[in-house]
């Protein structure tokens, strides 16, 4: 029987994750389940998201899915640890995989994060990071707005450009060498945000990182599924507007949705 790798996010953005993840491992099946109804997480209680995240993580393991991805940043920050230590299979997150590569790639020792306000507020990245190495400085902004640009389409026109300046030029003048994309929705903004940084600054993607870990994950467990193994299925979840879903998600993908399903996280 084929088991399937399920991901949640708050909304859209974690397509992000997703696509990174089809790439690494083309042969796995995924279960995506998008909380549209309760989008944004990041401007709500650390209380109200862990809630919302083991609803979402509930409805998923009605699948019997063999791994869990949480492509929610904020979910990310604030459940992570509760949700490895409840859930019977391998639960991995967004935000280690990139504090890790950040850490990894700066000899400045100077790391930038960027995600929204409730990421920041946790401090996960920046607790990451110096679990890793204490002697890096890491420096924080929040970007609110790259969130409803981006899904109204506009990743590279004049008001993105001065709203990418506005969030960018105080860290900017940090002088890091290491900038973590720490929301889903910003690696489609990489463009502007590497305009503006400057090519001595790597833009860590944590979607992609996420994926490498994933990947890993299931190759230690041995339940890695090769293309081999036959055509892989993805299913796609939303608690709320599937229209839009499609139509906004196809941009993240690159691709067209056939089925997006509704479903109520409360029954």
């Amino acid at each position: 029987m084929k088991r399937a790798i399920g991901i949640f996010d708050s909304g859209i953005g974690g397509l992000t994750v997703l696509k990174e993840i089809l790439n690494a491992m083309p042969g796995e099946d995924t279960i995506y389940l998008g909380d549209t109804a309760r989008v944004p997480y990041g401007t709500k209680s650390a209380e109200t998201v862990m809630r919302y995240s083991f609803e979402n993580a509930k409805f998923l393991l009605k699948f019997d899915i063999k791994l869990l991805v949480v492509a929610c940043n904020t979910a990310s920050a604030y459940c992570l640890p509760q949700l490895k230590k409840e859930l019977p299979i391998p639960v991995v997150g967004v935000i280690e995989p990139g504090a890790k590569k950040a850490v990894e790639v700066t000899k400045a020792k100077r790391i930038g994060v960027i995600g929204t306000e409730g990421t920041i507020r946790s401090g996960a990245y920046f607790d990451a990071i110096k679990a890793i190495d204490l002697s890096i400085a890491v420096f924080t902004q929040p970007c609110p707005l790259f969130v409803p640009l981006v899904e109204e389409g506009w990743i590279n026109n004049q008001i993105v450009r001065l709203t990418a300046q506005t969030y960018l030029q105080d860290i900017k003048g940090h002088w890091i060498d290491a900038l973590i994309l720490g929301y889903t929705h910003y690696p489609l903004l990489k463009g502007v945000i590497s305009d503006i940084m400057g090519e001595n600054v790597m833009l860590i993607d944590s979607g992609r990182e996420t994926a490498a870990e994933v990947a890993r994950c299931l190759m230690d467990r041995n339940i890695l599924k090769t293309i081999s193994s036959g055509q892989s299925s993805h299913q796609f979840f939303v608690t709320d507007s599937p229209e839009r879903f499609k139509q906004v998600g196809s941009r993240f993908m690159g691709a067209s949705f056939n089925t997006v399903e509704l479903v109520n996280l409360g029954n």
